[in-house]
């Protein structure tokens, strides 16, 4: 059968086939405290807050989604700064990120603000880089409904990606 899939985690885990590229499991532990695992087999523990009725033992989903989109597109530029032969020191992803105030509280704006040390880098071409992520490459954020707004902040110099 194309396409079918089914996956074993060292944690005992299983999945059973489906239709689908990627596979995840969320294990409710107690209370609001649940474990996640997918296919690279890395758990992370989800909770909510304590006046949710949670431990604080871990991140809000909500936190994993920025911090996905974070990693996303970090791992994109990275690669097309290498690519384009531009050394670098420092590359961080800031995310602010404002949510509606009723439910589902979805995000309504984020803004991912570039961090980058690469002294003697040309700016057109990190900016091209982040733009490529952006655009093209970073499947979490054509997977997010909320506008991303897109910031550089080059060897301390800060710059609006449009």
């Amino acid at each position: 059968m194309s396409g079918y899939r089914g996956t074993v985690f060292e944690h005992g885990f299983v999945l059973k086939g489906r239709w689908s590229d990627m596979h995840a499991r969320v294990s409710w532990k107690e209370k609001r405290r649940f474990e996640a695992v997918a296919d690279s087999n890395h758990v992370v523990t989800i909770d909510a807050k304590r006046d949710a009725g949670g431990e604080d033992q871990g991140p809000r989903p909500m936190e994993l989604l920025l911090m996905g989109l974070g990693g996303c597109t970090g791992i994109d530029v990275t690669l097309i700064l290498e690519r384009m032969r531009i050394p670098y020191q420092r590359v961080d992803v800031v995310i602010d990120a404002q949510r509606a105030e009723q439910i589902p509280q979805k995000f309504t704006q984020i803004t991912l603000t570039y961090e980058i040390d690469a002294p003697g880098a040309p700016l057109e071409k990190v900016v091209r880089a982040i733009k490529l992520s952006q655009e093209k490459y970073c499947s979490a954020s054509h997977s997010i409904s909320a506008p991303l707004r897109a910031l550089l902040v080059l060897n301390g110099e800060t710059h609006s990606i449009e």
